[in-house]
């Protein structure tokens, strides 16, 4: 009975559950009825939007208790893939293969968590359509996290571009910005920039996965990590899936469409792409570049060490600098994010362990982090560092909320975030013992603009009047960010459960990658 169970397509319900709900928002749309010069009559357009928001939540409240369903049935014992469903798709070894593996579960559930957050979060502060977007770009990140062919993965994995474009250039912030002599919508510009930087890493990676394919015959990923490509191939190969996951990620110095897209993003959009989107990048990294071109990820991970500490202590200090809270926590994000990509090529049990964990760490509080903003943001209008100061005395609540977040991004003991940075230190000195020291000094730089920001905006003298009425946090803020706080505080106190999900499969990686090096001689 139980396996009969288990043998259901989970996966892909899971997968276009929210996908449905969005077609029936934009199905009821189309019921509207409108007269003849096409105006909409006897409706309250706004309560169409209100209904639309709680269909959203309704849809992703349910697909986020199905994947808590779908974990259940999950075994963490094991290292291979789980809950496999295959389909035959475009024909020629290219089928329909979903699965999931200790790597990928809990991303499905941080994706289901998140999302329904997201909504909350736009609740007010945008008035239509966004819940359908929201929706489709649900489908799509749990669709890259469960694929298991390469070219599913990659339609799911580049559709996710769509939505969140939409989602900055239509509802991001309002101004102008100069560029190349035209003065443009400075949200349409964020939205650009954040497409034409992943698009043409992704062409690259589109162009190594036809090679691949026609090399192999097939696109089955777990065919293809058990597949001998030539040292030579594969050092071609890593660099054009490293062009697409270091965009996305994103790494120095690919980075810099990251504070735009932020800044320009309204709260709901700054959270999925702080807490999901990024993740992408380092999800690709250990699905793909180490166990498919392990040689090549062997020769690389020198300059990923570079790269990665520069991208720690380089932007910790361009954060350190900044005057608006949203691109200082987005170059917050680019340094934490050094931290994963340093942890996963150490390709030790520590180091990617905690790269996984980090990753999942920060999706909870980068997201409150943002989620902090847009709540003062939405009271203010300004996300001006300089037009705070003394909120503690209004908003003690808040205040409280924000310190916990702040420490979190610090890597406090007892906090999600130190789990994940002592463990990619641990495995950064087994390899290098000077890569562990440039990171230690990139945590004391993390510490300074952090506790700069919440000092400028928490404490000090009330003496701005546009401050002295601000209310502290309602019902619906307080409960989302105390279910970030909670997930925040569990995973810093027990991490044994979500480490004991990724040991079987990264064990499982680092056995392969050690022994196809053996195998070359290395």
């Amino acid at each position: 009975m139980i396996e009969s169970f288990a043998a259901q397509p989970w996966l892909s319900m899971l997968t276009f559950a929210p996908l449905l709900g969005a077609a029936f928002i934009i199905i009821s749309r189309m019921l509207v009825r409108k007269d003849d010069n096409g105006v909409i009559t006897g409706v309250d357009l706004e309560q169409i939007e209100k209904n639309a928001k709680w269909i959203a939540l309704a849809f992703t409240g349910g697909v986020f208790f199905v994947s808590l369903g779908v974990y259940a049935l999950y075994d963490p014992s094991l290292a291979g893939y789980q809950l496999v469903e295959q389909a035959q798709w475009l024909g020629g070894g290219i089928n329909y293969k979903m699965g999931v593996d200790g790597i990928s579960i809990l991303f499905v559930l941080l994706t289901t968590f998140i999302t329904p957050i997201c909504i909350l979060a736009s609740w007010n502060s945008i008035k239509t359509r966004v819940a359908d977007y929201m929706l489709i770009l649900e489908t799509l990140m749990i669709g890259v996290f469960c694929s298991l062919d390469l070219f599913l993965f990659y339609f799911f994995f580049e559709g996710s571009l769509i939505p969140m474009f939409l989602i900055i250039g239509v509802w991001g912030s309002k101004g102008t910005k100069e560029f190349a002599g035209f003065s443009i919508p400075s949200r349409v510009y964020a939205a650009m920039k954040f497409f034409l930087y992943t698009l043409l890493g992704s062409l690259l990676l589109l162009i190594a996965m036809a090679w691949m394919y026609a090399q192999a015959g097939t696109t089955d990923i777990p065919t293809l990590q058990n597949f001998d490509f030539p040292a030579g191939a594969q050092k071609w190969l890593w660099l054009a899936f490293f062009a697409s996951f270091a965009v996305k990620m994103p790494m120095w110095p690919v980075h810099t469409w990251l504070p735009d897209a932020h800044v320009q993003a309204p709260t709901g959009g700054s959270i999925v792409l702080a807490a999901i989107l990024l993740k992408m990048g380092g999800y690709g990294f250990l699905r793909f570049s180490l166990p498919m071109f392990p040689i090549a990820s062997a020769d690389f991970a020198p300059m990923i060490y570079a790269l990665s500490i520069v991208a720690i202590v380089y932007t910790s200090l361009v954060a350190l600098a900044q005057e608006d809270m949203k691109k200082l926590i987005a170059y917050s994000s680019v340094a934490h994010m050094g931290f994963v990509t340093m942890g996963i090529f150490t390709v030790t049990k520590q180091g990617v362990e905690g790269a996984l964990f980090q990753m999942l760490s920060h999706g909870f509080i980068s997201g409150a982090l943002f989620l902090c903003v847009g709540i003062v943001y939405d009271r203010m209008h300004t996300r001006e560092i300089a037009a705070y100061g003394g909120l503690v005395h209004r908003m003690p609540i808040y205040a409280f909320m924000f310190l916990f977040f702040t420490l979190g991004n610090v890597g406090m003991p007892g906090t999600s975030g130190f789990v994940g940075e002592i463990l990619t230190m641990v495995g950064a000195f087994k390899v290098n013992s000077w890569i562990a020291f440039f990171a230690t000094f990139g945590i004391i730089l993390s510490a300074a603009y952090a506790l700069r920001l919440y000092r400028q905006v928490i404490y000090g003298e009330m003496t701005k009047k546009a401050l002295m009425e601000i209310p502290d946090v309602d019902r619906r803020e307080l409960v989302l960010l105390g279910a970030l706080m909670v997930f925040t505080l569990y995973l810093g106190i027990n991490p044994g459960p979500a480490l004991s999900v990724f040991s079987p499969a990264v064990d499982l990686i680092i056995e392969n990658y050690n022994t196809a090096l053996a195998g070359a001689g290395r």
